[in-house]
């Protein structure tokens, strides 16, 4: 069992049954780009599902925790991190003493699987240090709505001003705001929605529509991404993804692309 580690690509675990997506690639990137230059620090992660993330700011000399519900998700993420060799920690609960003690909380494609999506973000405030940073991503604008949130668990796609005024009213003070993913993540959902249709209506025929199991999976399913992975990393492929990389760049502050992803201060 073997990770493969590469600067555009990030960590990826094909042998366990997960590699990167597109969407995560471009959400990767800026994420990359929004912490370059951050100290380390103690640094929570929400929802971490497969762990990649973590792995990396664990590499970088964070020291790093998650809080992940899904048992799937968890059982996923621990064997990645121990092949992966990095020291995280995953809780399935909250745990005593998390008031103020971490410097940064990330969450990611998170926040629209929560129904009181307010309450959550308070508490996770209340998890930081004062003048700590959140750096978070949401699906956006509900005009995208596909099958695939449907699929996923999803309550919710953001607005913008909705975003902001729920994060403003959750103690924080906005620092970075963008839209990324266009063109590409809005084509590949667009690509996927039929299949998601499909699954949905074999879920209804079968009475097995079940949000929770959906939900849980939405993170860490990378089936459909394994036969994709010998393109993504090849010369073509890794081409074009250098393409889309610097074509969403230039649409940041656009609300053209299907996410949002904001870096936070709790005042």
């Amino acid at each position: 069992m073997a990770m493969i580690s590469d600067a555009l690509l990030g960590p990826s675990f094909p042998e366990q049954g997960w590699v990167p997506a597109p969407r995560y690639l471009m959400r990767r990137a800026r994420i990359v780009d929004m912490t370059r230059g951050l100290r380390s620090g103690r640094l929570l992660e929400t929802g971490p599902g497969a762990g990649t993330l973590l792995i990396e700011f664990a590499s970088n000399g964070f020291h790093c925790e998650a809080l992940e519900l899904s048992e799937e998700a968890r059982e996923l993420a621990r064997e990645l991190i121990a092949v992966s060799g990095q020291n995280v920690r995953i809780h399935d609960a909250v745990q005593p003493g998390w008031e103020g003690r971490f410097d940064y909380l990330f969450s990611f494609d998170v926040l629209e699987h929560i129904e009181d999506d307010a309450g959550v973000l308070k508490a996770w405030a209340s998890w930081l240090k004062p003048g700590g940073t959140l750096l978070l991503s949401v699906p956006a604008r509900m005009k995208l709505w596909t099958a695939g949130d449907e699929w996923a668990g999803h309550f919710r796609r953001y607005e913008r001003g909705q975003l902001i005024d729920l994060l403003q009213a959750s103690g924080f003070e906005i620092e970075t705001f963008e839209c990324y993913g266009f063109p590409l993540t809005n084509i590949t959902e667009r690509v996927s929605a039929s299949a998601y249709r499909k699954l949905i209506h074999r879920q209804h025929d079968s009475s097995e529509l079940d949000r929770q199991a959906n939900n849980d999976r939405s993170g860490i399913d990378r089936r459909p991404h394994l036969r994709l992975y010998p393109l993504l990393k090849s010369l073509p492929g890794r081409l074009a993804i250098r393409f889309f990389l610097a074509t969403q760049k230039l649409f940041l502050k656009k609300d053209w692309g299907s996410g949002y992803i904001v870096r936070a201060r709790r005042r």
